[in-house]
């Protein structure tokens, strides 16, 4: 009897899977163990290996397509065997006809907006062209990628396995290697530029393929015809405005809102609440999204035309005010928010406001560790620094305090038996989190050069998703910028997140007299639903006995 395979969840956050290369085809036998597809998901490009023998009879969408999970991936059986009722109940062969339909159902909506590429584009079924190239989801959080650079032109030969681009994510620059061979024979995008996940990235093929008529039948589909006025936004990225600028607005003429939507409209959640916030009406607004689906990107982009032309009066009856007024003049520069800015923005601000934080600050006796950090340097391979004396002591600590080494997940507690503690790198465009695996396993010589080398990777954007992911506790070390003491926001899942600050000489009574003293303070940040106020200061002061007695650290 046939056999039915699922596009299985190959990572936690996975919701779909794109097919990078079929590495059988319909009619080949099939043994258990061999490789099957290569699927790319949202963090890897893995390899399927197939679970059972049989002959593969069906597959479910060609090389570039994509599939959601639990969808139906490939069928297994005999050779000649009738599958027509299993496609009918996984919907097999409805993910062909469904370009079609999508046009006869759109036409009558886009009927009075005559398209010029209409006719060119209704027969073309992108989703089952392997020449097209689709934006990777690179990374857990990554909602869109910005070509940093394209290693590969236009006419350039492209062999599977070379690198087509450098792309910036949310958290680092990436290199993106091809998955087929051929010729490049189109660009989404140029450097500089950011392509939406999912979107068109490049065309790979062979010389004489329609180009124009992919792009037009991919913007068609995808509505994303409303990134063409996008080249009237690129001087946002490093435009200077001024308020001496009035005869610009009195360009702007009166005009009635065009209507792009019309019977039933697709939006996010999102992007409806902030409508109805910003009291915009959406069949005025275009869509972005796949099928013209409204996204919060599309409703903050959108500009009502009744208010530029309000704008126009106002800005006239200003100017004789600014030219008033001779003593300066304000200005301001717009920078765009980079993918590693909105990712922190977002994360951390759910954090905040959903995990309730509170804090414990305890002041440490450094004057051992001073001492036993120039005793161990004169012998290791690695220089020991503060730093590294903290992760190790905080490592031991979690394993004494398991407790803190915890996550909210909803409807459970999870209290993590490894101890991986994340330590918080800054660079140039935020911050970045690597992650020490298994710190309390490991010497002080190992998590110095491991920490180095994380923060070296991290200012030259070359760590990897692996890298960051995984922390079941954070340490956030401010000590180097002066900073005495300060409060940090928790780096979710995780239940805990330390602050170190800087190590200071203040005034200490040692056996009753006042002795000048090594003093650094910590701050622990605490998710209320998860650690009590008794259980944080219980591991403060398991921590502070491993730093001023850093022997303890090697029974």
């Amino acid at each position: 009897m046939a056999e039915v395979i699922l596009m299985p969840r190959l990572s936690d956050t996975m919701t779909e899977g794109v097919i990078a290369a079929w590495h059988k085809n319909v009619g080949d036998t099939v043994k258990k163990g061999d490789l099957l597809a290569e699927i790319e998901t949202d963090k890897a490009t893995m390899e399927l290996e197939s679970y059972q023998d049989g002959v593969l009879l069906h597959i479910g969408t060609p090389n570039g397509g994509k599939l959601q999970v639990n969808d139906l991936l490939a069928i297994f059986g005999k050779p000649g065997e009738d599958i027509s009722d299993l496609l009918k109940i996984h919907g097999g062969n409805s993910a062909a006809p469904a370009p079609a339909a999508t046009v006869e159902t759109a036409a009558p909506a886009t009927a009075s907006i005559p398209e010029p590429t209409s006719s060119a584009t209704s027969g073309i079924d992108v989703s089952a062209m392997e020449e097209v190239v689709l934006m990777p989801r690179l990374s857990d959080t990554m909602t869109e990628g910005v070509i940093a650079s394209w290693q590969k032109n236009v006419g350039d030969v492209v062999k599977k396995g070379e690198v087509l681009a450098d792309i910036e994510t949310d958290k680092a620059t990436m290199e993106l290697e091809s998955y087929k061979d051929g010729i490049l024979l189109y660009q989404g995008a140029q450097p500089g530029e950011k392509i939406l996940v999912n979107d068109l990235l490049c065309i790979i093929g062979k010389e004489g393929l329609d180009v124009a008529a992919i792009v037009a039948a991919v913007k068609a589909g995808s509505g994303s015809a409303a990134s063409v006025p996008a080249p009237a936004a690129a001087p946002a990225l490093a435009a200077t405005s001024t308020v001496a600028a009035p005869s610009a607005a009195t360009s702007a003429s009166v005009s009635e809102p065009e209507v792009v939507n019309t019977g039933r409209i697709f939006a996010s959640p999102l992007a409806k609440r902030i409508a109805a916030e910003k009291g915009i009406d959406l069949k005025y607004v275009k869509g972005s999204g796949d099928n013209g689906r409204i996204t919060k990107i599309d409703i903050d982009q959108y500009t009502p035309a009744t208010a530029v032309a309000a704008s126009a009066p106002a800005a006239k009856s200003a100017s004789p005010v600014v030219s008033n007024a001779a003593v300066g003049q304000v200005s301001y520069t717009d920078v765009p928010v980079s993918q590693m800015r909105k990712v922190i923005a977002k994360r951390l601000s759910e954090s905040l406001f959903t995990a309730p934080h509170f804090y414990l600050t305890m002041q440490i006796d450094m004057d051992a560790a001073i001492a036993a950090r120039t005793k161990i340097n004169e012998v290791a391979s690695v220089k020991v620094s503060f730093n590294d004396l903290v992760v190790k002591a905080t490592a031991m600590a979690l394993k004494k305090h398991p407790k803190i080494n915890s996550s909210w997940m909803g409807d459970f507690i999870r209290y993590n038996d490894h101890i991986n503690i994340g330590v918080a790198v800054a660079v140039d465009e935020g911050l970045l989190v690597p992650v020490v695996r298994f710190a309390d396993s490991k010497s002080l010589s190992q998590i110095g050069a491991e920490v180095k080398d994380f923060a070296q990777r991290a200012k030259d954007k070359k760590l990897q998703p692996s890298d960051w992911e995984g922390s079941t506790f954070t340490i956030s070390n401010l000590g180097m910028f002066g900073i005495d003491q300060f409060t940090a926001i928790i780096n979710p899942p995780d239940a805990c997140i330390l602050a170190v600050g800087g190590i200071s000489q203040e005034p200490v009574v040692k056996n009753g007299q006042v002795v000048p003293g090594n003093i650094m303070k910590l701050t622990l940040s605490c998710d209320h639903r998860v650690v009590d106020g008794a259980t944080g200061a219980a591991f403060l002061q398991t921590l502070k006995q491993l730093l001023e007695e850093p022997v303890r650290m090697l029974v």
